[in-house]
């Protein structure tokens, strides 16, 4: 018999048990949803999977995958945490062959809690290391789910030098005039971290493109150049 469920299970319980129903509904106002919450922090929480860690073995790519999405399935908001921490913990398992898995968590994430996390630690990161996933990202700049835009442009987040600059720069601007504020922060904050890498780059692209671009996206883009004083004329 797998030990995964039982993993599952040992988390679950030491979640409703350090539960604060003061804070689920507080955490739950913030998220604006109606997923229940246990009411556990984050160090809360890691404590949890630590403790689980210790008595159970992932040996396998299955075990992964079933820890992942067993959690990934769960009731309460902190289970998605969970799933997305464990999804992250094990490396020796993000291989190609997690595409699938990681996908299957982005189709069901409804906020950018989620949304984000997944977009650029884990799709980011595979599609990074096998460019042959840019097909997705493709798709999902296209696609009617806010989200998986969102996660279009989110994906290229830490490519850093190795950023594929046509992709970004076409999604970009397909997306620059949508009106939907997680659209246009996206545009902004992706391309604040591409200016840590190249400076100039962004400061002509948010010139060249003043009119497409939102003032929202602008002004995030911008925020570390400007702080840094070196922004193009």
């Amino acid at each position: 018999m797998s030990l995964i469920i039982p993993m599952v299970i040992f988390m679950q319980q030491r979640m409703a048990e350090a539960g604060d129903p003061d804070v689920a509904k507080e955490m739950q106002a913030y998220m604006k949803t109606d997923q229940p919450f246990y009411g556990v922090k984050t160090p809360q929480r890691q404590a949890i999977f630590k403790q689980a860690r210790e008595h159970t073995k992932v040996a396998t790519f299955t075990d992964y995958s079933r820890l992942v999405l067993w959690l990934w399935s769960g009731e309460n908001r902190e289970e998605q945490y969970l799933a997305m921490d464990a999804a992250e913990y094990y490396k020796a398992f993000r291989t190609k062959e997690a595409f699938a898995v990681y996908e299957e968590m982005l189709l069901g994430a409804t906020h950018w809690d989620t949304v984000d996390k997944i977009a650029s630690n884990l799709i980011g990161l595979l599609v990074k290391e096998h460019r042959e996933f840019e097909q997705k990202l493709i798709e999902w700049r296209e696609s009617d789910n806010m989200w998986l835009r969102r996660a279009s442009l989110l994906a290229h987040l830490k490519h850093k030098d190795q950023t594929n600059l046509p992709l970004l720069e076409e999604t970009i601007l397909m997306l620059a005039n949508e009106d939907e504020f997680f659209i246009r922060k996206a545009i902004g904050w992706v391309l604040r971290e591409y200016s840590k890498t190249a400076p100039d780059y962004v400061s002509e692209f948010v010139a060249s493109y003043s009119e497409e671009l939102s003032s929202l996206s602008k002004k995030e883009a911008l925020k570390v150049i400007q702080k840094s004083g070196v922004v193009a004329e």
